[in-house]
């Protein structure tokens, strides 16, 4: 008996030792180099794709620097002539102008929109609802060419031809249907039980939304009103379409006013799609990180 006790408190013992026992080490995993020639095939094609892309940037920017008449690639001294031609002769401090508002316009109207639809169609569940759904993403198959007449129509009987709200209305409802996509598949990722729980604690809906909701839709806001932001200002059918008059022109109707029936000012044209590319690049700069962020937890249902 006196043994069996002793060979179980042996047996304990072990067992206690090898709990409290730190984990064993795992060998590291020595870093295996990268053969040369693997290598090479990645980062020559990466830098052929951007030669190609930023070729013609450089180009844009030769011509828009450049003084008159001259062929240098690098162009010294560095003259203005052409941005004071395009900003002060053409009109494009005007037309920059109406491209800040319309888009600022449509970045807010098409971001709270996206965000009050999308949040319906992630939290409720109604009658028809795939129906909706279908619809708005068959809207995306239509070109916008398709609907010119129709709208032309409706804005000259409501008399919103050659303003800024009738191009802010047009573009509202082109992009919003991809916008409450985006974002109801965004919310879907964010879990009930956190609202759920601020509701237990006596918070309204609505409350529950802008306390536990909002702050995580960060991303998707950043995402879906830097796409309704570029998307407004690189459009140029609707602009030339619905705006007759040259002080409701945008800068894409701006920039097909500098060329020429028989000649074109390449210099003038350059300088203008340097003012059109600028706020462009400088808005994906800053928001690129939220960009991938957004899409990517938006286009998987959680």
């Amino acid at each position: 008996m006196t043994e069996t006790l002793g060979k179980t408190d042996v047996l304990v013992r072990e067992v206690a030792d090898t709990t409290h026992a730190p984990p064993p080490r795992r060998r590291r995993r020595r870093a295996v180099a990268e053969e040369p020639g693997k290598r090479w095939m990645i980062h020559v094609p990466l830098v052929l794709y951007l030669l190609f892309t930023l070729i013609p940037f450089y180009w844009m920017l030769v011509f828009a620097v450049r003084p008159s008449g001259s062929t240098q690639l690098v162009p010294w001294p560095i003259s203005f002539e052409h941005f004071d031609t395009v900003w002060n002769d053409i009109g494009f401090g005007v037309f920059f102008y109406n491209s800040v508002v319309m888009g600022l316009g449509v970045l807010v109207f098409v971001t709270v929109l996206s965000v009050m639809g999308g949040y319906a169609l992630a939290r409720f569940k109604f009658r028809g609802q795939r129906v909706f759904l279908l619809a708005m993403l068959c809207s995306q198959f239509i070109p916008g060419a398709m609907m010119l007449i129709p709208l032309f129509v409706i804005f000259k009987s409501a008399g919103l031809l050659n303003s800024i709200t009738g191009l802010v209305i047009a573009e509202v409802a082109f992009q919003l249907p991809l916008s409450l996509i985006l974002m109801s598949g965004f919310i879907r990722n964010i879990s009930v039980e956190l609202e759920e729980a601020a509701m237990v604690d006596g918070c309204t809906r609505l409350r529950a939304f802008f306390a536990v909701v909002l702050p995580q839709l960060k991303p998707a806001l950043v995402a879906v009103g830097s796409f309704a932001f570029i998307g407004a200002w690189n459009n140029f059918l609707f602009a030339l379409m619905f705006a007759t008059r040259q002080d409701k022109f945008t800068l894409p109707v701006g920039l097909s006013y500098t060329l020429g029936e028989f000649n074109t000012d390449f210099g003038a044209l350059a300088a203008g799609g340097v003012v059109a590319a600028v706020p462009v690049v400088l808005v994906f700069a800053v928001v690129q990180r939220f960009l991938v962020q957004g899409l990517s937890a938006g286009a998987v249902k959680g």
